[in-house]
Order: structure tokens, then C-alpha cells, then sequence
């Protein structure tokens, strides 16, 4: 039996490249108005709070851009907002978010820029944004996210990549332009090894993961929302340089931990951390950027999230679980 996010998975690479051709020179545009800006705010909640984070990680190891990053109630709970000569990206699959709709009205309030990207053009914060980026995904049924999700991470890094004109951002750029051809080689190439691995771990039931930079964001997603959500198994995301800061104490012989690796600077950590679990016989897995693709390391996350796709839905598959259901989402209203 093939569940909708099976689907979903293989529809990515043209979404991307409806995204590109429809929204690229939006985005461009995008980007020359935010350097007017001292501070940017990007909010979003579970997979889109993930994107958030790789995409602050990733610009700030290049560039001090001013981000700041929040969920949706904490950002109307908790910021006192006095940098008035701010922009707020909101970022939301359906557009209807509780949490970052209530975001995006406080930042009304202040009379602040806002900007939400969504997948749903008739949504209710894409009408009440002052702009709006489109991910051209058409539905998305399954709860863990993925056409959704590279999309969004697509429109965010291409926007903020964006507002740079050197050199190196302009590669950035070219090489997101890649990513239909890369993401469709990679749903066709690794399906079938990572079935085999879910197999390997099916009856484990809490899995830690952990990334460095833009991977952070990836493992936060791939605990949140692609463990807990979609494989209904427990996990704990960190980045890389909190590994002997709690974790160490936890590990041992048999316990799963997957590690995101792309040969960025903080991976040294991320490699001392492989080798301690290796010692002592903890169950690593370990997704590296060189096995997979040559683009820039700073988009690993696109690449890396296509094999760990393929991995939680047959994980979920083996347990007969459906990897798009939920159970007790939308039961809580607040």
C-alpha cells in the first residue's frame, strides 16, 4: 500500500522548478527591498520553524545578517518590539497557522513589513500579508512535509542569498537553480537503500539527531516533525557542539543517533561525536553531503532531507503506520 506522502516525495522536483519559473524574479525583487531593512524576523512553527533555522545558520556562517527567529506565540507573547526598521517573513504550509497567523497580526499592529510564504494562495495570512511568496506545490495531504517543505526552504534562501551581490551568493543562487535536476536524481536514487535501512531500525523507538549549521534546522525537522509526526517514534534534535553537553551522558550501546554531515565548520564536531558512538557501539547513521552531491555545502539540507524522506516513510510503513495521518492534531485549540 503506497500512502500520500509516497507521492508527495516524487512530485518535488517539479514543484521546485514551478516554484523558480513562477516566483524567481518576485524573489529578486524581495531582495533589493530587504537591504533597506536593519533586522529581519523570520517566524514559523514545526517544519516551517526548521527552515528558519537552516536558512539563518546557513546565511550567518557568509554574512552578519540581523535575524531573528521565532515561533509564532512566542514572537506575540514575548517580543517587545522597538526596532521599528524590521521585516517579518512568516512562513506557513497552509497559510492558516493559529500561531504565526497571530504573529503576523501583531506585526500589523506595529505597522511592520510583512511578508508570509505559503502554499496556499487564498489563505488567510496571504491576504493579510503585504506580500506574499508563493510555493507552487499544489496540495500537500501528508502531515510531514516534504514538497512543502523544500519550497519554503527554497523561496527563503533565495531571497535572503538574494540580497547579497557578490560572488559567492550569485553560486549560491545558480546552484538552488539546480536543484529540480538534483532533487529528482536523488527521489530515484535513493528510495530503495534507505527502505532497506528503515527495515535495519524499525523496532527502535528513540532516535536522536543531530546537525551543525543550516543541519540544525534539517534535524530539528526530521525530530519534530518526520520522527514524532509522521513514524510516531520519539526523537530529540541538537546541534552538533551540544553533544557532551547532555547527550553524552545518554548514549550508549544500541541507541540510534543520526548525524547530518556536510563538511561544514562546525562538522569537526559532528565527526568527534561519530567517533565517540562508534566506541561504544551506539547505533550511527550518519547522511553525508559527499555521498549525494557536489553543490554547495550550504545546501545540504535540500540534499540530505530527500534520503531521510524515503527512510521515516517506510520506517512508518513497517510499523503500519501512515506516515501523512495524525492522531491528535487539531484536537488541541489554542
Amino acid at each position: 500500500m503506497k500512502y500520500d506522502m509516497y507521492d508527495e516525495i516524487l512530485q518535488q522536483p517539479r514543484s521546485l522548478m514551478e516554484t523558480l519559473k513562477k516566483e524567481k524574479s518576485h524573489m529578486d525583487e524581495i531582495s533589493n527591498e530587504l537591504c533597506e531593512y536593519d533586522k529581519i524576523y523570520l517566524i514559523g512553527c514545526g517544519s516551517s520553524l526548521s527552515t528558519c533555522y537552516s536558512v539563518r545558520d546557513a546565511i550567518n556562517i557568509c554574512y552578519d545578517m540581523d535575524i531573528g527567529i521565532f515561533t509564532g506565540y512566542e514572537f506575540l507573547y514575548h517580543k517587545k518590539i522597538q526596532d521599528k526598521n524590521s521585516i517579518i517573513i512568516l512562513t506557513s504550509q497552509s497559510g492558516e497557522t493559529a500561531d504565526t497567523l497571530a504573529a503576523l497580526r501583531k506585526a500589523k499592529k506595529y505597522n511592520l513589513k510583512t511578508i508570509t510564504i505559503t502554499n496556499e494562495a487564498a489563505s488567510t495570512m496571504a491576504r493579510e500579508s503585504d506580500d506574499v511568496i508563493l510555493t507552487h506545490c499544489q496540495r500537500e495531504n501528508a502531515i510531514v512535509a516534504t514538497k512543502t517543505y523544500i519550497n519554503q526552504l527554497l523561496c527563503l534562501y533565495y531571497t535572503l542569498f538574494g540580497v547579497y551581490d557578490d560572488e559567492f551568493s550569485k553560486n549560491i543562487l545558480k546552484d538552488l537553480e539546480k536543484l529540480p535536476k538534483v532533487t529528482d536524481e536523488l527521489v530515484n536514487e535513493t528510495e530503495e537503500e534507505n527502505k532497506l535501512l528503515a527495515f535495519e531500525f524499525k523496532d527502535d523507538d528513540m532516535f536522536y539527531c543531530m546537525g551543525s549549521g543550516p543541519n540544525y534546522g534539517l534535524a530539528y525537522k526530521l525530530a519534530m516533525t518526520m520522527f514524532m509526526e509522521g513514524a510516531l517514534k520519539h526523537a530529540c534534535p541538537l546541534y552538533s557542539g551540544e553533544f557532551r553537553h547532555g547527550l553524552i551522558e545518554k548514549v550508549e550501546e544500541g541507541v540510534p543517533i543520526v548525524f547530518l554531515e556536510a563538511d561544514l565548520p562546525g562538522d569537526v564536531l559532528t565527526r568527534k561525536s561519530i567517533e565517540f558512538c562508534e566506541k561504544i557501539n551506539a547505533k550511527s547513521i550518519i547522511f553525508s553531503m559527499k555521498d549525494y552531491s557536489n553543490l554547495n555545502r550550504l545546501l545540504s539540507p535540500f540534499i540530505l532531507v530527500i534520503p531521510l524522506e524515503w527512510f521515516i516513510y517506510y520506517l512508518a510503513s513497517y510499523n503500519n503506520k501512515d506516515p501523512g495521518s495524525t492522531r491528535h492534531i487539531g484536537k488541541v485549540r489554542y
